[in-house]
């Protein structure tokens, strides 16, 4: 020991001697240290993407893309959120449904589809695990124990296929690894919500490993019926959810095993009728976000069922490595609303037959395969080629008061071929290239129409009643289309790059038949086609501390598919419009100021148009609503000009951390917000269906302790309580439907390791 410190105490001296030979000090030394040590704790952590199907740097990819993980990803579900928690919380991304938690629509750079049936097609594609979910019941499947959301901003045609003309929303579970760990997570909050959440994991061989992930959400009934006088009538869920995981993993070969499921017992959204008044887009007197005023809908509940699993296998070649992803996916369920937002506050006629529908989604079948082969070396040439196939079926019954049941049925089966390259000219520039063949054919049939209907019930030739012996030939459309990319990105230095993406995809042909429950023949959309160029720096800036990314864009859309919702007959039409244009820009930053102090947030904006001189809708069939748009003398206005539907024009985002450290751990407090610009709601414009403005905010407020591992916070969502009128529905009167109220609540979180 003395050697030792004798050691020590004479590198000490020679240290200092050399440090005065040149003219420096010990001193200066210690504050050279000192403000490595400064910037070594401000950098910001490394974030990895697998937006190119290869795990990279979100600052090496040339595609505009954001991401959300750990605590801010938890916080914007502490109050038991479904998956359109994430709606304005990442610049250019928005989401909305007329569904209640079972069916989300989904908005990149303002391109969405405000389809509301079951069978709605969508151009922002959901990715859970690597598996595509298509269907809408499909995209609501809960968030829980995610390791990481990414947002891939523009068309992806070339790697993920078709319906990417928007982009994709990507999600990726917490997988299964040797060491053991586990967490348990619960939460109390307003309105009687409880969520329990856990899971645990671990080697259960020296190659074999799993993990169970498990959640249980619930909410209370909280919103009275004004028109029966019933208390706390509807307004709750109870959501159960749960995974399990088998990673089997070797040098050279590994196969994960997902299998999961999820069970639905909650509410549709809440429809509020005459919410608005004629002029006006403000929210009136007849506005109660604790009551309704229904006659009839049974509470607009809603009970949906998920099960699927996947098996994904990767082979380790010679420089090569191949992966084959299996998955099956099913569901079913149903969902009934009272459309027109039941009687009028106050004394006045009701029909309970009138404007109530239940639909429901009948043996929905999904099955997905991919192949994929990639170079794994560290050539300048990087490669992967790939096929994949997806068939679907199921159907889709939907009945109404008037009109009685019908059902009918859809099938859609694709394949495609594809291949990207990335050439690496130097070690600051590289150049990637990507195509994909689809080809895509959709059926559609009708099994029964209008059955014990009391609307049409008129006798025919034959005595049987004219509302069931309509019948509409079945329909078959197929469309094989090739999407490319063309991208390069150049380091200008080792912390900036700059880069350039043109590309392009499609969205396939849509056939819609919900009309036929209403005596109208089905509608098909012929497909559309997206043409894309995007510019965009990303930095890492100030030794690290300061991320900073933006990105300029402009899209046009040939055949743009959208969906004519609405107008006196309650319609739900496809229809093509000649072309609709968008361009814009968006900024992603995050900055640790200091070691406690960070911030975080962007800014997108998003011009969009629709283009086609004689294009024409119904407008509000009710009368109630005040066009803006010129009519044609017929009931129809065009609309020409108009933004697209849902698309705001601006989203602003904002969050902040900042926590204080204590003997065992810290104090933390976390904000966030997240503010929507201008949002026309329909194809039309008028002076009621539109927002500006919609606000919400949130605040969490906890102790970490490091030395046992736990968390335990106060948190608000939704903390101003805000009322923003989220979307409406126009034929027979002004009703509205408007976001989640305020939840205040704790939380307790343990983690074993």
């Amino acid at each position: 020991m003395k050697t030792c410190k004798k050691s020590v105490l004479a590198l000490s001296i020679q240290a200092s001697l050399l440090a005065a030979a040149m003219g420096l000090s010990p001193a200066l030394f210690a504050q050279e240290s000192d403000k490595d040590q400064a910037a070594e704790e401000t950098k910001l952590e490394r974030i990895m993407v697998t937006a190119q199907k290869r795990v990279q740097s979100t600052q090496e990819v040339p595609i505009s893309i954001a991401t959300l993980s750990g605590e801010k990803f938890d916080a914007l579900f502490a109050g038991g959120e479904d998956i359109q928690a994430l709606s304005g919380k990442i610049p250019g991304l928005y989401a909305e449904s007329s569904n209640g938690r079972a069916a989300p629509r989904f908005y990149i750079r303002g391109l969405g589809n405000t389809d509301f049936d079951l069978a709605a097609s969508q151009p922002v594609s959901v990715i859970m695990d690597d598996v595509v979910m298509e269907n809408v019941i499909l995209k609501s499947f809960p968030l829980f124990d995610v390791a990481q959301a990414e947002v891939i901003r523009g068309p992806q045609g070339t790697l993920f296929g078709r319906n990417t003309t928007a982009g994709i929303v990507k999600f990726t579970s917490v997988k299964p690894t040797q060491d053991f760990e586990a967490y348990t997570k619960a939460t109390v909050g307003s309105f009687g919500t409880v969520n329990v959440e856990g899971a645990v994991g671990g080697g259960l061989t020296d190659e074999l490993s799993a993990r169970i992930s498990l959640m249980n959400q619930n909410r209370d009934d909280y919103v009275d019926n004004g028109f029966t006088g019933e208390k706390d009538f509807t307004g709750g869920h109870d959501e159960k959810a749960g995974r399990l995981q088998f990673l089997y993993d070797t040098d050279d070969f590994s196969a994960l095993l997902n299998v999961h499921g999820r069970k639905l017992d909650g509410t549709s959204s809440l429809f509020r009728r005459n919410v608005l008044t004629p002029g006006s887009n403000e929210l009136n007197e007849n506005y109660d976000r604790d009551t309704v005023y229904y006659d009839a809908g049974d509470g607009n509940f809603q009970k949906y069922d998920n099960f699927g699993a996947s098996l994904t296998l990767e082979f380790e070649l010679d420089g090569m490595t191949f992966t084959s992803i299996t998955a099956q996916e099913n569901a079913d369920g149903n969902g009934k609303g009272d459309i027109d937002g039941g009687n009028e506050a106050g004394p006045g006629p009701s029909d309970p037959n009138f404007a109530v529908t239940e639909d429901q989604l009948n043996d929905l079948e999904q099955f997905t395969q991919e192949f994929r082969l990639a170079s794994d070396t560290n050539e300048a040439l990087e490669w992967q080629v790939g096929a994949f196939y997806f068939d679907s079926s199921f159907g889709v019954t939907s009945v109404d008061g008037f009109f009685g049941a019908t059902t009918v049925y859809h099938g859609n089966e694709s394949w495609a071929v594809f291949g990207q390259t990335t050439y690496n000219l130097s070690d600051r520039w590289d150049i990637t290239g990507g195509i994909r063949y689809t080809h895509d054919e959709k059926t559609f049939s009708v099994g029964q129409q209008n059955i014990n209907g009391i609307a049409l019930n008129v006798p025919g030739p034959d005595g049987n009643p004219l509302a069931s012996i309509q019948d509409y030939d079945p329909i078959k459309v197929d469309d094989g289309q090739v999407s490319w990319e063309l991208s390069s990105n150049y380091r200008l230095t080792d912390k900036t790059s700059l880069y350039g993406r043109l590309a392009s995809g499609f969205r396939a042909q849509s056939i819609q038949g919900r009309d036929v429950a209403f005596e109208a023949p089905p509608s098909v959309a012929e497909s559309e086609t997206i043409t894309s160029v995007e510019v965009g720096t990303k930095s890492d800036l100030l030794d690290d501390s300061l991320r900073l990314n933006g990105a300029l864009f402009y899209y046009t859309i040939d055949d743009i598919q959208l969906s004519a919702i609405g107008g006196a007959t309650q319609g739900n039409q496809l229809i093509n419009a000649d072309k609709g244009v968008g361009y814009g820009f968006e900024v992603d930053a995050e900055w640790r100021a200091t070691k406690s102090l960070v911030f975080g947030g962007g800014f997108s904006y998003n011009k969009t148009e629709l283009k086609d001189q004689n294009l024409l809708v119904a407008p509000c069939g009710s009368d109630m609503c005040t066009p803006t748009n010129p009519s044609n003398g017929a009931g129809l206005v065009f609309i020409d000009g108009n933004p697209f539907p849902q698309a705001p024009e601006t989203i602003l985002t904002a969050n902040a951390r900042y926590d204080i450290p204590v003997s065992t751990g810290e104090i933390y407090f976390y904000g966030d917000v997240a503010r929507q610009g201008k949002t026309n709601l329909f194809l039309y414009e008028s002076m009621e269906y539109n927002t500006n403005g919609n606000f919400e905010a949130g605040l969490r407020i906890g102790y970490l302790n490091f030395d046992n591992d736990y968390e335990v916070a106060l948190f608000g969502r939704n903390i101003t309580d805000e009322d923003n009128l989220k979307g409406a529905i126009d034929f027979a009167n002004l009703t509205g439907f408007v976001n989640e109220p305020r939840i205040i609540g704790v939380e307790f979180k343990k983690s074993f390791f």
